[in-house]
């Protein structure tokens, strides 16, 4: 299941309030409205195989209520929408679908519906809710994001370690689904392996195995253990049983240290382990491995990293051996902004990134740039035809508090794949901007 939010912290989150109701009126009338409004607009020039530009404008967001707790137990709603303002063009393929509805278009969904419980250091939820852990997440790159149905337990009775237990039975993809239509890409960049499947589903609460292959399951269930009781060190195992599809184990170590002087050093290692189980019409084999490492250093406001990762291959295998990665995990340290051949059969792959806070200076500013390359193999199963092939992708992030704003975040964003995609018309690449306006209240 992938982490915009701490997963350590996954416990302490399923409480939003800290205030005990009396009584059920008092349960709502402690009850707190949250929210965000988002304008995102992106542009896209092509060169290579296509030449085409697109472009998108929205806006939207979500409104969000959550009650107080009454003798540990409260609920939460969310609506999300995301509006279409771009009329730049009336051609379909100059239109960036990311923000929008498979079909073009604006849509609303009822993206959280949920109770939740507490009791000592125990906490359940259980319905329509936003989930974000390694190989299922919300993935939330442009308008609205990747949302579940699940039943979540975690406990943190053992001292320094969050224990988790999971069933997971329906998904509803984002807006960022419509970048994928089905094949080894769509497997292995977070989306479903059905060509399809998004027009017919995105925006949806969508059983688990429809969504990923076209083959109705009986969900996945997920368990794990989450440990930081030395200091600097933070160790996670997770193990996900996709039911009639496949078992996969993700593992992570992190570890930082500090010296007097102010440099501050930090390594990381990541694996994922995929095995097929039980039985089912489109994946009859999943045979993968997929491992990184990542070195860094902190210097005051300074963070430079180098990352580097390597993926299995076997030609008998679903997607060649690919790591398959359904509904919106996406963890690996080498993930570019919008390359994720990481997981592709048998890429090597490296990243390096450099970021700077400017709040020293006296601003509200945070940048970063990237670059990360990709050794493609022959049964990499996205080029055209069966050739080894390279993509290389560039980038920076611009973020931007304003303080006369409180609450607002304005953030300017590019990448710069090349080669994107090996074709005997020639490879794609692009050029992309995006812009994006975040309000939270």
């Amino acid at each position: 299941m992938r982490g915009t939010v701490s997963l350590s912290l996954l416990a302490s989150a399923l409480v939003v309030n800290a205030m005990a109701a009396d009584d059920l009126a008092g349960m709502f009338k402690e009850g707190k409205a949250s929210g965000q409004i988002r304008a995102f607009y992106i542009d896209r020039d092509y060169s290579g195989a296509s030449t085409v530009e697109r472009d998108g404008l929205s806006i939207g967001g979500y409104l969000k209520y959550e009650t107080g707790s009454l003798n540990g137990l409260s609920a939460g709603t969310a609506f999300y929408t995301t509006s279409k303002l771009d009329s730049r063009s009336s051609v379909a393929a100059e239109n960036d679908l990311t923000l929008f509805g498979a079909d073009g278009k604006g849509y609303s969904i009822l993206g959280e519906a949920y109770l939740q419980y507490k009791t000592g250091n125990t906490a359940f939820k259980a319905g329509r809710q936003k989930l974000d852990t390694p190989l299922a997440g919300s993935d939330d790159a442009r308008m609205l994001p990747n949302l579940f149905e699940a039943y979540v337990l975690s406990n943190t009775d053992v001292k320094d370690t969050t224990l988790i237990a999971a069933h997971v039975t329906k998904f509803a993809a984002g807006t960022f689904a419509n970048a994928y239509n089905g094949g080894a890409i769509g497997a292995t960049a977070g989306y479903s392996a059905i060509v399809g499947n998004t027009a017919k589903y995105q925006g949806k609460f969508t059983n688990m195995g429809d969504w990923a292959i076209g083959d109705s399951t009986s969900g996945v269930t997920a368990v794990a253990a989450i440990y930081s009781g030395v200091p600097g060190l933070k160790l996670q195992v997770w193990d996900y049983y996709a039911h009639d599809i496949l078992n996969a184990i993700y593992a992570e170590a992190n570890y930082g240290w500090s010296y007097s002087s102010g440099v501050a050093p930090y390594v990381a290692a990541q694996w994922i382990n995929e095995r097929d189980v039980g039985a089912n019409s489109v994946i009859n084999k999943v045979d993968s491995d997929f491992i990184g490492a990542k070195v860094g250093v902190k210097v005051a406001n300074f963070d430079l990293s180098g990352a580097v990762s390597h993926n299995s291959k076997d030609a008998s295998s679903a997607v060649n051996g690919g790591t398959i990665t359904p509904w919106g995990g996406m963890p690996a340290y080498t993930q570019g902004m919008v390359t994720r051949h990481q997981f592709l059969a048998g890429t090597d792959a490296w990243k390096v990134a450099a970021n700077y806070d400017w709040k020293d200076l006296g601003a509200n500013l945070n940048t970063g740039v990237y670059y990360a390359s990709f050794d493609m193999d022959a049964l990499n199963g996205y080029s055209e035809a069966a050739v080894a092939n390279k993509t290389t992708e560039a980038g920076f992030d611009i973020i931007f508090n304003p303080q006369a704003v409180k609450n607002l975040q304005l953030r300017l964003r590019g990448n710069f794949p090349r080669d994107f995609k090996e074709a005997a018309a020639g490879n794609t690449s692009w050029d992309e901007y995006r812009f994006i306006a975040n309000y939270n209240f």
